[in-house]
Formats: structure tokens, C-alpha cells, sequence
């Protein structure tokens, strides 16, 4: 049986923004993904799914973009970091600890592969707010689409005895979902021209060779060589010495420092790094970075030319110690290369019409 995303039809009218071609069919275990992913109904209270939090029309990140994290169903709750993007995210290599730690999912790496990340939200009580697992499966059994699910999961996938093998296979379908052309389109504008349909700006051909160049943006957010597909990330994680946000501390009613990958692998030397994110679709995700910190692409660039910079009056570091100064902090670029730099960022937006 195969499905087309015409029977979303308000879903659909969302993605064609993203992707000029989004009819492609999916299997069972896709479509699965799919009925899993915009469900509203697997939250508790119900009101909140995977979408919410990752929208196509935010590219897959916060559409509530005037929050530096996102809140729960639960309203007035409120998670600690900002959502990253779920577009992409399939590249991003299982986390691993040989040859350099790379890779994983959330901002610290904490979920090796997208399967073990679509666990995380469920159970989240700030998040989706479930108490078990067998909770979440009886709401897949009590859903239009359980048919579908016993074909991919089992005949007898809600049985009380496979809660933990049909939780497993819930999440394997939402990490096939995301590997689909949906999340993944490659229609920007940068992808034109690499092609050779389409030609940069002089402001976004100065851009590329700033990001490349004196921007030293390329370092950690690195291109393929013109080989497709060019994700910008390295996928590696570092400090680049943020301040903390004082908006979380009063969204959620509490202080503290984030440790990122240091408080994952219990390693001091790892503290307040983050996984670097790609920068498909950048220009729909803000806030940026893991707390929201930053506004605006421009703020981004200005803080990656000035972190150093006494008179620019940036906060002190949340995590002070094992900042990266090898590629930021003081790069003397001018106000219309920050410019420049950002047009560039804009062109890797999904979505151009061929």
C-alpha cells in the first residue's frame, strides 16, 4: 500500500513553500512516520506533536520564534534550549567517540540516531508530557491510523507485552519519515547555482568568499567542495564562548549553566560545547544557537566577527573555559561584509522555484 502527501492537504499547501515537488509516494512505514509526526493527539494532555516543535513552515524548527526555547503542551512550561531543526537531520553521522566526537542528535549529542531521538519528546514532561511508554502506544491503538500501524509494527503490536518492540518501531518509522525528500528537498537557491541553473549576486558571490575566506565561517561549517550535498556543519562541537540567556531563566523560573556535551560524557574538558548545526534553512530557524541567545543572522555574524572585540559589550561566556579562539572573535570584517556574509546564509533556503 502506498500513500501520497496529497492526503494532507493542509500539510501539503504548508510544504510547497519548501519543496516545489513534494508528491512523492511513501511506503507503509513512512506514511507511518508521517500519521506519528503531525499527530497531536500522542501528547497529554493532546494539543502538541513532533511538528509543533519542528514546523516545515519554521524549517522544522519553532514556528514561536519570539521564544528562545519552546514550550510545552503543558502551557507555561518550558524546555531549556532552543529546538534545532529537524530538516537535514538524517546526515548528521550516528554519534561517536573515535577519530573526534561527531555527530548525534539534540544539541549535546545525547540521542546517537534520529530513531533514539524521536524517543526523548514523548516522555518529555516538559515536552509532550506522557508518564510511560505503554501510554503513548495506546494512543497509537486508539488512533485512525492503528490499522496501519499493526501492518509495519505487528499484528500484535499493542499487546501489553510489546510495548517496549512497538515503542522502538514507533520511532524507527518517524526517523525513516525524516529521511525522506521532505525534510531534505535540496531546492535552494545555492543549489542552482552549484548545478549551474542559476547565478549568485555580486553581494552573495562576495558572501561565499568571505565565508570561505577572512569569515573563517567554513571551518566548523565546512562545504563539500562543490560535491553534493553541502550541509555547513561539521557535525563536531565546540564552545564559541555564548552568553547565557537570561529570557530561559525567566521563562522557566530557574538558573543554572549549561553544560552541554560535558554533562553527556560526565567530562569537564567538554563543557558548553554544542553540536555544530547546518545552515540548510537557516533563515526560517531563529532564535539562534542552543539558547536562543541571538536574534538574528546579522547578530550572528556581527558576534562571530566581534565576540573579542571589549567595545562591542558582549556578555561574559556561560561556560568561560575551553572557548574556541582559533576562528572567532576578533575577524576585522566591516558592517557590509557581515552583510555580505548573511546574503549568502539566505540563499540556502528551500523552496526556489527550477
Amino acid at each position: 500500500m502506498m500513500k501520497s502527501l496529497s492526503v494532507y492537504p493542509s500539510i501539503l499547501a504548508t510544504l510547497c513553500f519548501l519543496s516545489p515537488v513534494t508528491s512523492f509516494a511513501l511506503t507503509d512505514q513512512e506514511t507511518l512516520g508521517q500519521n506519528l509526526y503531525f499527530d497531536t493527539g500522542l501528547s497529554e494532555p493532546a494539543g502538541q506533536s513532533c511538528a509543533s516543535c519542528h514546523d516545515p513552515s519554521a524549517g522544522f524548527a519553532d514556528p514561536d520564534q519570539h521564544f528562545p526555547v519552546s514550550e510545552g503542551v503543558i502551557p507555561g512550561l518550558f524546555g531549556t534550549r532552543n529546538s534545532p531543526t529537524a530538516s537535514y537531520a538524517a546526515f548528521s553521522p550516528t554519534f561517536t567517540l573515535k577519530g573526534g566526537i561527531v555527530g548525534g542528535q539534540f544539541w549535546d549529542g545525547r540521542a546517537p540516531t534520529l530513531a533514539e531521538q524521536a524517543k526523548g519528546p514523548f516522555l518529555n514532561p516538559v515536552e509532550m508530557a506522557n508518564t510511560s511508554k505503554a501510554q503513548v502506544i495506546g494512543k497509537i491503538a486508539a488512533s485512525s491510523y492503528a490499522a496501519l500501524f499493526q501492518t509495519v509494527c505487528g499484528a500484535n503490536a499493542f499487546d501489553a507485552d510489546q510495548v517496549e518492540a512497538s515503542y522502538d518501531c514507533m520511532a524507527d518509522a518517524i526517523e525513516v519519515f525524516e529521511t525522506t525528500p521532505l525534510f531534505s528537498p535540496f531546492t535552494s537557491k545555492y543549489d542552482d547555482v552549484i548545478s549551474g541553473t542559476a547565478q549568485f549576486t555580486p553581494e552573495e558571490e562576495e558572501g561565499l568568499a568571505l565565508f570561505s575566506g577572512r569569515g573563517k565561517c567554513a571551518h566548523c561549517h565546512d562545504l563539500a567542495g562543490g560535491q553534493n550535498p553541502d550541509l555547513f556543519s561539521d557535525f563536531k562541537y565546540h564552545n564559541i564562548g555564548l552568553p547565557a540567556n537570561p529570557e530561559i531563566f525567566i521563562l522557566t523560573g530557574t538558573t543554572f549553566t549549561d553544560l552541554g556535551l560535558g554533562a553527556v560524557l560526565n567530562d569537564p574538558r567538554k563543557n558548553g560545547q554544542f553540536k555544530t548545526s547546518h545552515l540548510r534553512n537557516i533563515a526560517l530557524t531563529a532564535p539562534y544557537m542552543h539558547n536562543g541567545v541571538l536574534k538574528t543572522l546579522k547578530e550572528v555574524v556581527h558576534f562571530y566577527n566581534t565576540r573579542d572585540v571589549a567595545s562591542e559589550g558582549w556578555a561574559t561566556p556561560e561556560v568561560p573555559d575551553s572557548i574556541n579562539s582559533s576562528f572567532i572573535g576578533d575577524l576585522g570584517l566591516t558592517d557590509a561584509e557581515e552583510d555580505a556574509i548573511v546574503a549568502f546564509m539566505l540563499t540556502l533556503t528551500d523552496g526556489v522555484a527550477p
